[in-house]
């Protein structure tokens, strides 16, 4: 379940230079062991990047112990999510407690990485200063070790454990999630109000209870009383050019005939009396108890996958599922996971079934489904829902650095909330929700609350216009966001990526844990408080060119800016292309065969850029670069660049 590839990548030499000693090595990698105790050195080109202590359990016993030594400034990063500090430093995690939101990944930006390969409890103990202890609960200790940059752990790291497959377009719009108890026609007023207004919109996400769920006495979906009439639901939803997400939830309520046959043919999680352990109830379900499904039995697992199927054809475009349980000791599937084995199987397997309802009719496979849950494996699915947090500075913020957290830990996409409808609003001010979205609108990808007050239609008119304007900027910048996504399939490199995870060797970046890069190419110094000053850290290695005024800086350099809230500081790395698209209503008004419009240039081009259905190619010959693919755009080079045309072929050379 937890490896997508289990061949070897390669041969490695094994030699034992001394009695006690043995060197494995692999490339420019080595690994050595020695010691009764054994003691692991990690090395790169010959140099040691990583050691640790390998605590052996005694005889019949367990858990293992492996203890890395971290220098006094040597930082880790992965392990989850988290909205504080992306340095795991000073925290103890479990993988088995969901308020911990644990993942197995970590790496140092000194070049080491590991990950214990285990479903039993993965205790991470980073709390001590100079040490890094991972103890596992198991009978055998399982652990792949990784050297390299930061960007190469993660590929290794998800070619290794799978990655998530390309979604569709829409996906990449922007997203409204209803507010609780409004009704659909109230929904469907936001979305032609925000039409209006020239606010570009693709999804609306139902609120919970549950769109669907199975029938009293058949194992049949029904759709809620309040979308009974689905059939008119969808058709008003399309005529909008709108797609539509719903909640579901893998069980069957308590008290129903469809209960007691289930729990009579074994199809039921159950406790250790073999009775049916039965869940208090969720957002989902509306509060009432069910019965989960054991989704460990192939055919309930293939049974829901079916009837997910059948509701994707009658128009629901994606699922919503919270699938992580806390469930007790005691709870028992049909193969016998328990505790903290079944905690991780379970949503890993709600969410593949929903995957293969939703993209398995496809080649290739395509689509998503919206989660919370985060377990071993969750990298291999489309979207990751952020968290939800205060209408505050610090909510922003919060939300921020859970995405670049996870970012940090293998998962490619995590997307955003602006606000959220179950917090106070009265500190939602049109600078802050302007400067969230702005965020927003250089991510992944976000959604919009329906609560009134979280509404754009809740602030002013000079508000609204800057709303749409912001959202004209997203839609512009579709092509590059399903570029990098298209990118992640291949790498495994998240769209927000870490000031840590991009640059290691720059310590000075490192600091700066609110920026980011989105994808390879554009450099994010989100406004995170009150006014229009904002300190900027260009990193070493590279020239950046601000896409606001054209002008070019010098790495390694510190800058103050004054941006106002129709701005968001962007810089360019010096030597890729920007490909932007269109404004757009919504993604149906996006010509598939013609999704760009115009390509930005930060000095002279080097790389191709990172586009979706990427035609474009950059090839460099005598001091000028030579593109093929951009016929019919509007290029914007950059100062001091002289553009020529030839036919299909685009030539930059340096001006005279």
């Amino acid at each position: 379940m937890l490896l997508a590839r289990e061949e070897p990548v390669g041969e490695f030499e094994a030699l034992s230079p001394e009695p006690g000693c043995w060197r494995l090595t692999q490339g420019d990698t080595a690994l050595e062991i020695s010691g009764a105790a054994p003691t692991l050195r990690l090395l790169h080109l010959g140099q040691p990047v990583g050691e640790a202590q390998l605590l052996l359990p005694e005889a019949g016993g367990e858990p293992w112990h492996l203890d890395w030594d971290l220098g006094d400034d040597e930082a880790l990063f992965g392990l989850g999510e988290t909205l504080t500090d992306l340095d795991r430093r000073g925290q103890r995690l479990v993988s088995g407690q969901q308020a911990d939101r644990c993942l197995p990944l970590a790496w140092s930006p000194r070049g080491w990485g590991v990950y214990p390969n285990s479903l039993e409890e993965v205790v991470h103990d980073v709390q001590e200063p100079g040490r890094y202890g991972v103890q596992v609960a198991a009978a055998g200790l399982d652990v792949f070790l990784f050297v390299g940059e930061p960007s190469e752990i993660l590929n290794q790291y998800t070619a290794l454990t799978g990655r998530a497959g390309q979604p569709n377009l829409w996906p990449m719009g922007v997203w409204l999630d209803q507010a609780p108890g409004q009704s659909l026609e109230d929904s469907l007023a936001q979305v032609r109000s925000l039409r209006t207004q020239q606010m570009a919109l693709d999804v609306l996400v139902l609120a919970d209870p549950a769109v669907l769920g199975f029938q009293a006495d058949k194992p049949v979906f029904e759709w809620s009383a309040r979308v009974s009439d689905w059939r008119s639901c969808a058709e008003r939803a399309q005529a909008l050019n709108l797609h539509l997400a719903g909640s579901c939830f893998p069980g069957v309520l308590q008290g129903t005939t469809l209960f007691d046959e289930w729990a009579d043919r074994g199809w039921l999680l159950c406790d250790a009396e073999g009775d049916v352990w039965v869940h208090p109830g969720n957002a989902a379900s509306g509060g009432k108890p069910f019965g989960l499904l054991d989704l460990t039995h192939k055919d309930t697992r293939r049974l829901w996958t079916e009837r997910h199927l059948q509701v994707i054809e009658e128009g629901l475009d994606a699922s919503v599922c919270q699938a992580r349980i806390d469930f007790p000791a005691e709870v028992e599937a049909r193969g016998g996971e328990s505790g903290t084995v079944l905690r991780n199987v379970y949503p890993f397997l709600a969410r593949q079934a929903l995957f293969d309802a939703v993209a398995g009719p496809r080649t290739p496979q395509e689509g998503v489904m919206l989660s919370r849950d985060l377990f071993p494996g969750v990298q291999r699915f489309a979207w990751q829902q952020g968290p939800a947090v205060d209408n505050t500075w610090q909510g922003y913020a919060a939300s921020l650095k859970a995405a670049l957290s996870v970012g940090n830990s293998g998962v490619a996409v995590q997307t955003h909330r602006l606000g959220n409808p179950e917090r106070p609003t009265g500190s939602m001010t049109p600078e802050l929700y302007l400067r969230w979205l702005a965020m927003c609108v250089f991510s992944g990808n976000f959604s919009l609350q329906g609560h009134p007050a979280l509404m754009p239609d809740a602030f002013d008119d000079d508000t609204r216009a800057l709303v749409a304007h912001w959202l004209q900027w997203r839609y512009r910048l579709l092509p590059y966001v399903a570029g990098i996504v298209d990118d992640a399939v291949r790498t495994g490199l998240p769209v927000q990526r870490s000031m840590a995870q991009a640059f290691p060797a720059d310590a000075q970046a490192h600091l700066w844990d609110t920026q980011y890069l989105l994808g390879p190419a554009l450099l994010v110094a989100p406004v995170m408080h009150a006014g229009d000053t904002v300190e900027v850290y260009l990193p070493q290695g590279a020239a950046w060119w601000d896409l606001n005024t054209g002008w070019r800086y010098e790495g390694g350099t510190r800058w103050t800016l004054h941006p106002g809230l129709d701005t968001i500081p962007v810089f360019g790395r010096e030597g890729h292309i920007l490909c932007l698209g269109p404004t757009a209503q919504h993604t149906g008004e996006i010509n598939s065969a013609r999704i760009l419009e115009e390509v930005w240039m930060f000095g002279m081009p080097e790389h191709n850029p990172v586009v979706m259905r990427n035609k474009i190619r950059v090839m460099q010959m005598q001091g000028s670069s030579y593109i093929k693919g951009l016929e019919g755009l509007k290029i914007l080079s950059s100062e001091g660049l002289e553009v020529k045309r030839r036919g299909a072929e685009v030539r930059i050379s340096r001006a005279r």
